[in-house]
């Protein structure tokens, strides 16, 4: 039984500290990636994959949609709000966790 306990312990570890990272590491690589995809602190860029995403609303985007809330992503090159410190705070736990 115990051995069975020290693996799952194990992958659980493995788990949290994969989880740790990725939250860590989102406040940047998002930002990166929405930009990539044409939503810009100029705007959409024309001919993107964001262009065509914006097309397919109908030119009806409204407040709190993804096409918008993707635009404020790289308008401002964060990811806002509690929720982002509510991430960083889990990561920080998950890693302490994981690794003490």
């Amino acid at each position: 039984m115990w051995g069975f306990l020290k693996r799952l312990w194990k992958f659980v570890r493995l788990g949290l500290v994969a989880a740790g990272l990725t939250l860590l590491a989102a406040p940047v690589v998002v930002p990166a990636l929405v930009t990539t995809l044409g939503f810009t602190s100029a705007g959409i860029a024309g001919g993107s994959w964001a262009a065509g995403f914006m097309a397919s609303y109908g030119g009806l985007v409204s407040a709190g949609s993804a096409c918008a809330t993707l635009q404020t992503i790289g308008a401002t090159g964060a990811l806002g709000g509690p929720s982002l410190l509510a991430g960083a705070g889990a990561a920080t736990t998950a890693l302490a966790v994981a690794l003490g």
